[in-house]
């Protein structure tokens, strides 16, 4: 058969990509945010990214869109990336996603939604990186006396 069948347990990493205008200043930028490795074993002339074993964070420039057939989605210079997903970088305690959220600003990024208590019990900042795109980091787990307000309803 093809294909993983049930019980087994594929062995996978996750690799997300961005299309960024400059890739050199987004490695940089995830970097020293984040603290993790380049993918040295990666880089292409139009290509970085940071890893774990778990993961690989890629940053494409922009001739990747016509490679990937995506000429036709390549978007105006300057123009604000629209948010259609974004990832999440799942730290180990309160106080990474704190630091997180007070560094990411001197690096040239910003708060977009500064730390907070989910409903779903984790605690997480929305930020953007200097090009403008949306990411969160989060940790599983509340801060000593924050509680996890209640699912929100509505619009």
């Amino acid at each position: 058969p093809e294909g993983p069948t049930a019980g087994d347990s594929p062995r996978m990493k996750l690799c997300v990509n961005l299309f960024c205008r400059n890739i050199d200043a987004q490695l940089a930028f995830y970097q020293a945010l984040l603290g993790l490795p380049e993918a040295v074993h990666s880089r292409s002339p139009i290509y970085r990214a940071i890893e774990t074993e778990q993961f690989q964070f890629g940053f494409h420039a922009p001739p990747a869109y016509g490679l990937l057939s995506l000429g036709d989605r390549t978007p105006e210079p300057k123009s604000a990336a629209p948010v259609t997903g974004y990832a999440t970088f799942m730290l180990d305690t309160p106080a990474e996603v704190d630091h997180a959220a007070r560094h990411v600003v001197t690096l040239g990024g910003r708060v977009v939604k500064a730390p907070y208590a989910s409903y779903y019990h984790q605690w997480q900042a929305v930020l953007a990186d200097p090009e403008d795109h949306v990411f969160r980091v989060s940790t599983l787990g509340l801060p000593p006396g924050v509680t996890a307000p209640a699912l929100p309803t509505g619009a």
